[in-house]
């Protein structure tokens, strides 16, 4: 069969575990095949196990979370404004790799709850969807995504919560939660 150099978009969504795993897994396998990746993440920290490792890995790039926030049900009205100008500057900043770096996979982790929280705009994610340059492949991870997104959508992957240890007390664990 043809390799066909055209770029899709991929959804992991949902309220279980898995959705960032599996997005930095598809990275891996595009760095291993002598892919360049870029990575956006919103509503995190540097703190997370996985971003020294990436930033390690010929071909990925992960775009630097500077600030933090908090969770967003916890900002006030100053903070959100805040956070809404740098996530949309992020989501600027990632679509200007996309653009000018030749980039074959941009990850934009956790933009759907940037998005859902009112810290980035959906239309712009949506544009920056439709005008993306030709063979990019985008991933975009988080809870809820809506109809219009979904219907742009190629992979739909939907993580779905059977069990999970949170439910029995246990926190967040340093190197498989964050």
């Amino acid at each position: 069969m043809e390799d066909k150099k055209f770029g899709l978009v991929h959804i992991y969504c949902g309220d279980g575990k898995g959705k960032t795993t599996a997005a930095l897994g598809l990275a891996l396998r595009a760095a291993g095949r002598g892919k360049q990746v870029f990575i956006a993440r919103f509503l995190k920290t540097e703190d997370s196990g996985e971003v020294a490792v990436l930033r390690q890995i010929p071909g990925i790039q992960v775009l630097p979370c500077e600030k933090s926030f908090g969770f967003t049900f916890q900002m006030t009205e100053e903070v959100r404004r805040e956070a809404g100008a740098y996530y949309s500057q992020m989501l600027e900043k990632a679509a200007e790799a996309a653009w000018n770096e030749k980039i074959d996979l941009l990850i934009l982790d956790e933009v759907l709850g940037a998005c859902n929280a009112g810290l980035v705009e959906k239309a712009r994610l949506e544009h920056i969807l439709k005008t993306r340059p030709f063979g990019l492949e985008v991933v975009l991870t988080g809870r809820n995504p809506w109809e219009s997104l979904l219907e742009s959508a190629d992979y739909i992957t939907e993580m779905k919560p059977v069990r999970h240890p949170y439910e029995k007390g246990v926190m967040a664990r340093e190197g498989i939660e964050y």
